[in-house]
């Protein structure tokens, strides 16, 4: 790992609002449970709008109109899972700069899950206009959960490895 993010991970974890998090007897858990309850709210709208994709589920709703629905919904849960997670990353950067699954999780969310999460949702659009769905469109959807799930085991496998 480069020393130069080791540092910086140091050096976050030192300010003001990072050691309050670490060393607060109800901060830490506050916003564990804020980070949680953000990425229920977006990648459980996510996962509808996939299997909608897919095909599975709610069949009065186009994934379009499903979509449209949770839109705002999803969005805001994304910004208060960014919000608590770097709050939580903060109280232990350099820790976690280190931790092989944390750095998988940030691999595959970033560049992956994030991108294709944004490309779907304007296709959508397009896919919905047509009167069969489109083999694309249900591809989409098992590659978009394939790698939620892989974010996710990512995610739940950050302790064994701190």
């Amino acid at each position: 790992m480069d020393s130069s993010l080791v540092t910086f991970g140091d050096w976050l974890q030192h300010r003001s609002f990072a050691l309050a998090v670490a060393t607060s007897d109800w901060a830490y858990p506050f916003v564990q449970a804020t980070h949680f309850t953000g990425l229920s709210l977006w990648v459980g709208t996510t996962v509808a709008t996939d299997l909608s994709l897919m095909g599975v589920g709610n069949q009065y709703q186009t994934p379009v109109q499903l979509l449209n629905v949770l839109f705002i919904w999803n969005w805001v849960g994304f910004c208060i899972a960014v919000l608590g997670g770097f709050l939580l990353f903060s109280a232990s950067a350099a820790t976690y700069l280190i931790n092989p699954a944390f750095l998988i999780k940030l691999g595959i969310l970033i560049p992956a899950a994030l991108i294709l999460h944004i490309v779907i949702q304007q296709k959508m659009g397009q896919w919905g206009q047509q009167l069969k769905r489109p083999r694309a469109a249900t591809i989409a959807g098992w590659v978009e959960l394939l790698f939620w799930i892989s974010v996710v085991t990512a995610a739940v496998s950050i302790p064994y490895f701190a």
